[in-house]
C-alpha cells in the first residue's frame, strides 16, 4: 500500500517505509531531524513544471497531466518505489507542500496505483 503524508507534523512511529519525494529539502527540517528512510528527489517534478504549477489549484489538472508524462520518463525512480512496496509492504510518500490534495506525492501515488506492472 502506498499513501501520502505531509512531512510537517508527521508521526514517524509507524511501520511505514518513508520516502521523501520533494526535489528541495524541506524548510525548517535539519538533517538530524529527518524521519524518512530514503529521499528520491529525482522523482519530483522538473524545476520548470514545479515553478509553473506554483501549487495553484487552478493549474492542478494540467499539472497532473504534464507530471504523469514526466513520470513515464522516470522508470528507475518509479520502479524503486514499487520495489520498496514489494519489500516493505507499506510506503508513505512524504511531501512538504501545504496543500494535502494538490501536490506531487498524490500524483505519484495515483500513477503507481493505476500503472501496476
Amino acid at each position: 500500500m502506498i499513501i501520502t503524508k505531509r512531512i510537517y507534523g508527521y508521526n514517524e512511529k509507524d511501520e511505514y517505509y518513508k520516502v521523501l519525494v520533494d526535489r528541495l529539502w524541506p524548510r525548517g527540517v535539519s538533517k538530524s531531524e529527518a524521519i524518512w528512510d530514503e529521499w528520491i528527489k529525482e522523482i519530483a517534478p522538473s524545476n520548470e513544471l514545479r515553478k509553473w504549477f506554483g501549487h495553484k489549484p487552478e493549474n492542478w489538472d494540467e499539472f497532473k497531466r504534464k507530471y504523469k508524462i514526466e513520470l513515464i520518463h522516470k522508470p528507475n525512480e518509479t520502479q524503486r518505489i514499487r520495489d520498496i512496496e514489494k519489500k516493505y509492504g507499506d510506503v508513505v510518500l512524504l511531501y512538504a507542500a501545504k496543500d494535502a490534495v494538490h501536490n506531487q506525492a498524490n500524483v505519484i501515488c495515483e500513477y503507481l496505483t493505476n500503472n501496476k506492472v
